[in-house]
């Protein structure tokens, strides 16, 4: 496991691979745990929820919860719920959280964790679309 847990909620969807998961990553406040949510209220499991261990196991990464807050999910306003957890699970796509609109047609970029290269989506959480963008992304890879 990494030395350090990565800042980020990690949610996975059952694909025709298996179980992936994808690492929301962005500041405080940024709205991972609300997406999350929004995803796991369509069918995807939480894997972790505001920090996860992230590790290279060959040439894939993988995630796991932290023991500490394990089947947690923090819910504003409404306090810490339990959910159903899937874990380890591979990591295939990062996915940068901001308040700013993203790129119509972005260069594809890629974000590193433990020396594997994920692919990176930027996106606005607080649109309605966020969770359908997450979810076509994942199914192009």
């Amino acid at each position: 496991m990494s030395r350090q847990p990565v800042h980020a909620t990690a949610v996975a969807r059952h694909t025709r691979s298996g179980w992936r998961a994808v690492l929301l990553t962005g500041a405080s406040g940024a709205g991972k745990s609300d997406l999350a949510l929004r995803l796991i209220g369509s069918g995807w499991r939480l894997v972790g929820d505001d920090y996860v261990h992230v590790f290279a196991s060959g040439e894939a990464l993988y995630a796991a919860p932290t023991e500490r807050i394990a089947g947690r999910i923090e819910v504003r306003g409404v306090g810490i719920v339990s959910r159903p957890v899937v874990a380890p699970v591979r990591v295939v796509l990062a996915v940068a959280l901001a308040q700013e609109p993203p790129e119509r047609l972005p260069e594809p970029e890629f974000r590193t964790f433990d020396g594997v290269s994920l692919p990176l989506l930027r996106l606005d959480p607080r649109e309605t679309s966020a969770g359908e963008k997450v979810a076509a992304a994942l199914a192009a890879l």
